[in-house]
């Protein structure tokens, strides 16, 4: 399918994933996060796969001898909600992130099938989820191109903290 092979994140992980939640806030929101409250986020994250589950895309190179090293290359974090509806859960893919220098080469793709894959397995999962900026066409148009459609909801808040 892909070059690409995707793993669980792991605790040491956790720094990388905390840059790179801040990098797309920055990037997609022109927001600056306090790096300190997105780590223990990510730290928690990876504690309990209740709260979430992340993953990383890896971009393994050949030591030779059949032995590999692997260059994360990208992530997305799974949550999960209720549905009463549907009597089921909704999967959200959240913090997706992929740096610019791996953009356009199928990383997003295989985190998505990955997640895909991992959801058709799961008893009561009844979908994938996930919100984007109004103004980032070229993520709207990636996940067009895989097959997600515009659910036609907007996005209300009302932030306590």
């Amino acid at each position: 399918m892909s070059g690409y092979r995707i793993r669980a994140a792991e605790s040491g992980d956790g720094a990388l994933l905390a840059q790179w939640a801040c990098a797309m806030a920055l990037e997609t929101e022109h927001r600056q996060l306090d790096p300190t409250v997105v780590g223990a986020g990510v730290a928690a994250g990876i504690a309990d796969p209740d709260r979430a589950r992340y993953f990383i895309a890896m971009s393994d190179a050949s030591l030779g001898g059949g032995e590999t090293i692997g260059t994360p290359v990208g992530t997305l974090m799974v949550t999960h909600e209720w549905s009463d509806w549907r009597n089921g859960n909704w999967w959200w893919i959240q913090s997706v992130y992929v740096p610019e220098s791996h953009r356009r080469k199928g990383v997003f793709a295989a985190l998505y099938a990955h997640a895909c894959a991992l959801a058709r397995a799961t008893p009561g999962v009844i979908g994938l989820r996930l919100y984007v900026e109004h103004d980032n066409a070229p993520a709207q148009a990636t996940y067009a191109s895989l097959g997600m459609q515009d659910a036609g909801y907007r996005i209300f808040e009302s932030l306590l903290v």
